[in-house]
């Protein structure tokens, strides 16, 4: 995505190609009529605008982004996975998984790197299953009808890779009216926003989140 925007960071001020400021509390771009200021003014992408939104505005949003994948992944899906939670993360956002290893640890790890927060929705009931990376390990003992609570509980989807358990999530996400991504083999299912790289996924990210078409 090539979208740029105008941030005016002591004002508190997002604003897009088109003049409309971005308003954090009710997460819509408003018709201002006003001309940015230029004083401070600075151009970003769309990455650094959700950056800002999630850690310098008063309005982050809070609930997490889900990344799905599977166990048994391939290197290229887990490099994937581990660049995607760098970025994540790194943009302020938390991540959401199924706790296990493969696409789960990996993601799990890149979060991990940059001192991120991620949470493992785990199928079992010991919360010691959880990989070796995940900041908040929920033992849920409902197998894998948690597939389920990760997909409602994303505020959109990034699916890597495919296997029964995330094509069920994909599935599931799209039934609930989540934003899916797809990434390094995911299933080609209606709906899915296939992209080529991790910085293309959470670039989708932060444009679900800033609400742009």
């Amino acid at each position: 995505m090539n979208d740029t925007f105008d941030l005016n960071r002591n004002a508190q001020e997002l604003y897009d190609a088109k003049g409309r400021r971005f308003d954090a509390v009710l997460r819509e771009w408003m018709s201002s009529g006003v001309t940015p200021k230029r004083d401070g003014r600075e151009k970003v992408d769309v990455i650094a605008a959700a950056a800002w939104l999630q850690k310098e505005s008063a309005s982050p949003l809070r609930v997490p982004i889900g990344v799905i994948g599977p166990r048994e992944a391939s290197s290229a899906q887990m490099t994937a996975a581990l660049r995607v939670g760098e970025l994540l993360a790194d943009c302020g956002f938390m991540v959401i998984c199924g706790g296990r290893h493969g696409v789960m640890q990996s993601v799990c790890e890149g979060v991990a790197r940059v001192g991120g927060v991620s949470i493992g929705l785990l199928p079992d009931t010991d919360p010691a299953l959880a990989n070796p990376f995940v900041t908040v390990a929920l033992a849920t003992g409902i197998g894998e009808a948690r597939n389920a609570l990760v997909a409602r509980a994303s505020f959109c989807l990034i699916a890597i890779g495919d296997s029964f358990g995330t094509l069920s999530e994909v599935a599931l996400g799209r039934q609930f009216g989540k934003v899916v991504i797809g990434l390094e083999g995911a299933a080609r299912v209606d709906g899915v926003l296939h992209v080529a790289t991790p910085e293309a996924a959470v670039q989708r990210v932060a444009a679900t989140v800033l609400r742009i078409d």
